[in-house]
């Protein structure tokens, strides 16, 4: 089993070519043509991260934020993205990422967030105009019994293991029709007013975009790391689909970098 394999087999419903001009998905660090046994797959790549697959013995980590997002001018101890790649480089471990190309997927993130909900109906947010039923941003979907919003937000909240949600005024009516996009989705609010949804879930929501529905929705945000948790899953299954004997494990390494204070009344 080479890199490339693995790569494939991921790009098989995340072409590279679905990936945003600002991204940088694909191989990070090392030879596609290298063999490789042992897969671990992370939201992040981390030194912790990085240690948990030397410890593991991976031979590959399988991140869903690419490690290196601009260019770099040198590969020094200066900065952990550095530090990393040196580690890897020493210990033969190659790092892909799969980012916007698998945001972009109708099968990919904000589809597998919405199987998790229990949405039917699935349908792009904003789909792409060159292959509109395969790429694009966000999934619409509705629920078969409409709930009340409050309970719609606890729904999300053990869901995606949140001791928190913020979130727009409350509309005062029931959910069926939910819009989401897994991570940074409010370029995309426009596209859910436009559907007539009860609710649109995404993360990254700044103070100013929560006045935007205008009681037309109700906007939650999740979190980023935690709308998109559920990518390692996701990749896992595609892999032990395709090489049901290839050793791919999830990581144990905590990479969220945001981390909540839950004050005791």
């Amino acid at each position: 089993m080479t890199v490339k394999d693995i790569l494939n087999c991921i790009t098989e419903i995340a072409p590279l070519h679905w990936q945003e001009n600002y991204d940088n998905a694909g191989l990070q660090v090392g030879d596609l043509n290298a063999q490789t046994n042992k897969a671990l797959i992370a939201l992040d790549v981390t030194e912790e991260l990085l240690d948990e697959a030397i410890a593991k013995h991976c031979d590959l980590v399988i991140s869903h934020h690419p490690l290196i997002f601009h260019g770099l001018k040198h590969i020094t101890p200066q900065t952990f993205i550095e530090r990393i790649i040196m580690k890897a480089v020493k210990h033969d471990i190659a790092i892909i990422s799969m980012h916007t190309n698998l945001d972009n997927s109708y099968l990919g993130v904000s589809r597998v967030l919405a199987d998790r909900l229990g949405l039917k109906n699935l349908h792009l947010l904003q789909p792409s105009s060159a292959e509109p039923d395969l790429c694009g941003a966000g999934m619409v979907g509705e629920f078969d019994i409409p709930m009340e919003e409050t309970d719609f937000l606890g729904l999300v909240a053990n869901m995606i293991g949140s001791p928190c949600l913020r979130h727009s005024a409350l509309t005062g009516r029931k959910v069926k029709k939910v819009a989401l996009c897994g991570g940074s989705g409010s370029p995309f609010m426009q596209d859910a007013l436009r559907c007539g949804v009860d609710v649109y879930l995404t993360a990254d929501v700044k103070y100013h975009d929560f006045f935007v529905p205008e009681g037309r929705l109700l906007l939650v945000d999740g979190g980023h790391f935690e709308t998109e948790q559920f990518t390692k899953q996701l990749i896992s299954e595609l892999i032990r689909k395709k090489f049901p004997t290839f050793a791919a494990a999830i990581a144990e390494t905590e990479t969220n970098s945001v981390h909540y204070f839950v004050r005791n009344k």
